[in-house]
């Protein structure tokens, strides 16, 4: 929030248009919005440790699916080709799906970092404690997430 510290009203320099003018001095300082300290630093790194177990094993799951797609062979009949492209396809998939997990796990390792995990994006308020202990990831409280959603049906994202 920016705050109004003060205002002062100096003369401007007289000009051969105007012979009296006023310039209005404002000083504006930003304050950072005090967040209460409601999440224990055993709860925090709980959720940290959570979010780097989730992480290395969805890294296995992104390798383990690449060394079974190696294992169809390139030639073969058009059975071979077409369970191969299948193969492929449901690879694309779930690196997709992991992709972006990662992703969301890659933020909120960063939102520990600098302070700002364990609150709402869309509230602003502490997300529950027993949400964060089942999604570490989470960017949202309850209450936030029905606010999306309810925004998002609205304008059908």
């Amino acid at each position: 929030m920016a705050k109004l510290t003060a205002v002062k009203e100096k003369p401007a320099k007289a000009s051969k248009a105007s012979s009296v003018a006023s310039v209005k001095e404002i000083k504006v300082t930003a304050k950072p919005v005090a967040k209460p300290q409601g999440l224990s630093e055993g709860l925090i790194s709980e959720c940290r440790e959570k979010l780097l177990l989730i992480k290395s094993d969805l890294l296995n799951r992104v390798k383990e699916a690449r060394g079974k797609l190696d294992q169809f062979e390139r030639g073969g009949d058009e059975a071979d080709q077409t369970m191969r492209l299948l193969a492929e396809q449901e690879m694309l998939t779930l690196t997709d799906r992991l992709r972006s997990q990662l992703l969301e796990i890659e933020s909120a390792l960063g939102r520990i970092e600098n302070g700002h995990f364990g609150y709402c994006e869309e509230t602003d308020e502490m997300i529950e404690v027993e949400r964060l202990r089942a999604i570490p990831w989470t960017r949202l409280s309850i209450e936030g997430a029905e606010i999306r959603e309810s925004v998002n049906k609205r304008y059908a994202r």
